[in-house]
């Protein structure tokens, strides 16, 4: 049997510990039912955030759209739940629930969620220049 303990975000508040675990479907479930999830477009949570890397979990409607601007940082997207349009300048791609999609440095890109769609965003932040220290 499963105490409450078990579906709530376990983690010490150290972005730095060797362990970090995360409910998703808890976590989903509570971003869904947020006052800003019914009016809005989208509802984000930063899962983890250190000096390197950033998780961010995001839902969102149908036909959200969401256009990127430049970053120097490395993007990779996990869809949860859902299928989403990406395009960048060169190409068009669906991805959908289990898929997974990394952009490079620089890239920009446009996202629309084609159904209601969750998805993990991971930011490497400063790859680029961190790799030339």
């Amino acid at each position: 049997m499963l105490n409450n303990k078990s579906s709530q975000v376990r983690n010490n508040r150290n972005p730095y510990a060797s362990m970090l675990t995360y409910n998703l479907p808890t976590l989903i479930k509570k971003m869904k039912h947020t006052p800003s999830w019914e009016v809005g477009e989208l509802n984000s949570m930063i899962i983890l955030n250190n000096h390197d890397k950033q998780i961010v979990l995001t839902v969102l409607h149908e036909g959200t759209q969401i256009i990127s601007f430049q970053s120097c940082d490395s993007l990779t997207f996990q869809i949860i739940e859902g299928k989403m349009k990406f395009q960048t300048r060169k190409e068009t791609m669906m991805l959908e629930k289990g898929q997974l999609m990394t952009l490079q440095e620089k890239t920009r890109f446009r996202l629309t969620s084609l159904e209601e769609s969750v998805f993990l965003l991971t930011i490497l932040v400063g790859s680029k220049r961190s790799s030339e220290n």
